[in-house]
């Protein structure tokens, strides 16, 4: 869906303090202030907070079918190939999105909000189903194995994402990058995850390993 420029800004705002104070501790009244608009127009654009949170979502979160149809038609890209790039957009999207996903993980955390819960759990259902055709269409050409749990694989992609993401802080410690700029070590972490993920998919799905 398109927004024009009013809802963007009440969109941008929303996140912003969903972030900082979470779902529950942001008011309408509160994203109506900071955005510099009524809350009738908030009222008029998405109807409830609950349902700004839904736009908000739709825009901000990776559905990976467009992508996935696309390698799926490239005949000339190996098995592991399109895995390896399917992971990388997967990685290069979801750290573009450093504040949205905050907004994720404290709600996951907190698990208190149905609305929040019920869109995370469909698009990790949908992009589960996607991967899942990337590795099945390996197995139909012989190149993957074919006991490969597809849930923990997409699990360990995401989930090691999400942990560098959290534990960025201690990264630039340990590896002295304190005083490099946060975009910088961004884009270090993005490029070890990627090198990382490739080696470990390609010993959970190759004969050889």
């Amino acid at each position: 869906m398109e927004y024009n420029e009013k809802q963007k800004q009440i969109l941008v705002t929303a996140e912003q303090l969903f972030s900082t104070k979470g779902f529950d501790g942001t008011s309408v009244r509160d994203i109506a202030d900071a955005a510099g608009v009524n809350i009738a127009m908030i009222s008029y654009y998405f109807g409830s907070k609950e349902k700004l949170m839904e736009a908000l979502f739709e825009q901000r979160t990776t559905n990976i079918k467009v992508k996935v149809e696309s390698l799926l038609k490239d005949d000339s890209t190996t098995p592991f190939q399109k895995v390896e790039i399917l992971a990388e957009d997967i990685i290069n999207k979801i750290m573009s999105k450093k504040q949205f996903f905050k907004i994720m993980m404290c709600e996951q955390v907190i698990n208190k909000n149905p609305v929040v819960m019920n869109l995370m759990y469909d698009l990790k259902k949908k992009n589960l189903e996607e991967f899942g055709k990337i590795i099945t269409d390996g197995q139909q050409k012989g190149v993957f194995k074919k006991d490969i749990d597809f849930l923990l694989l997409y699990n360990m992609l995401v989930g090691s994402i999400s942990q560098m993401m959290i534990t960025i802080d201690q990264y630039r410690e340990y590896n002295n990058l304190t005083n490099i700029p946060e975009e910088q070590v961004y884009e270090q972490i993005k490029k070890k995850l990627s090198e990382n993920i490739k080696v470990l998919f390609k010993a959970l799905l190759s004969y050889e390993a």
